[in-house]
């Protein structure tokens, strides 16, 4: 049965798809320091956007807006470590500055001085931390975006809430693994009127996450709070799909308060707004490379 939802999942983008994202967006590994490779995907020539992704996704779910931008800017995307064929960080239990020293070593390979950095979900701690006042990486990032961002389970009052979330996350993960996972899991990226195309796009996406990398992703959720991060060095922007199911517009309301902004609404859009409408995010990130 879970060979069965493996290859459903994973043939279940259209292979004028696949072609696409192998022909404008193709992935490549990059040293990034330690003996350590991060795969990135990269498109579009001009000021560098670089996009860091959700706990159940990747590099590939960022070619539409990719393409949307890439007239304008360059456009980089990460498999966060231990996603696709990035080296995973050493910690069974990596914490935010772990993966932001990752971050950190990719942007030198890359010869990236400065940047607009996207954290969508989960990609949102990473980046918070990259843009504490007192990061390293502070100074290179020219603003910070915040899609529907995780706020993590971490702060003390959280307690009962990251045990939950961490047995309940652990123990799907062990009953289904990750392509039954992806069947089961996916649809709540994404809001009720969804294309089906995008729906095929997040379970794709999904289906293809490597175990040991998400249980890592899965205590990096638990462990940080995003809000002792905030506000950050640079100017901001939060927005969340205005049909979020996972990070509701409430609690992204929060994350954009503590920044000292008002919520942006990315209309007809669930959790996975810039797969969803990949259209009005990449209006979103003209407006911030203009600004």
């Amino acid at each position: 049965m879970n060979d069965a939802i493996a290859t459903n999942a994973l043939t279940a983008l259209p292979a004028s798809e696949l072609a696409l994202l192998e022909a404008r967006f193709p992935a490549r590994a990059v040293p990034a320091g330690g003996g350590a490779v991060v795969s990135v995907r990269e498109c579009g020539a001009g000021p560098a956007i670089v996009c860091l992704h959700g706990i159940g996704s990747g590099a590939a779910s960022w070619l539409s807006l990719a393409l949307q931008l890439a007239p304008q800017a360059r456009v980089v995307a990460w498999d966060a470590p231990g996603y696709g064929a990035s080296t995973p960080l050493a910690p069974a239990a990596p914490s935010a500055a772990d993966h932001a020293q990752r971050l950190h070593g990719l942007l030198d390979a890359l010869d990236i001085q400065s940047c607009v950095l996207v954290g969508h979900s989960l990609g949102a701690i990473t980046a918070g931390c990259a843009a504490r006042k007192d990061s390293a990486l502070a100074s290179r990032i020219r603003r910070l975006v915040l899609i529907s961002p995780a706020a993590g389970y971490g702060a003390p009052q959280r307690e009962e809430a990251r045990r939950k979330v961490r047995a309940e996350r652990l123990a799907t993960l062990d009953e289904l693994g990750i392509a039954g996972m992806a069947a089961k899991r996916a649809g709540r990226l994404v809001s009720a009127g969804a294309s089906e195309l995008a729906r095929q796009w997040v379970q794709w996406n999904m289906a293809r996450l490597n175990d040991g990398g998400y249980r890592q992703a899965v205590e990096l959720l638990c462990s940080t709070d995003l809000l002792a991060d905030l506000p950050p060095a640079m100017p901001v922007r939060v927005a969340c799909g205005a049909l979020d199911a996972v990070t509701t517009p409430e609690a992204c309301a929060e994350v954009a308060r503590r920044c000292g902004v008002p919520l942006e609404s990315i209309a007809d859009a669930g959790h996975a707004s810039y797969v969803e409408q990949p259209q009005a995010v990449a209006a979103l990130l003209r407006e911030v490379l203009g600004a």
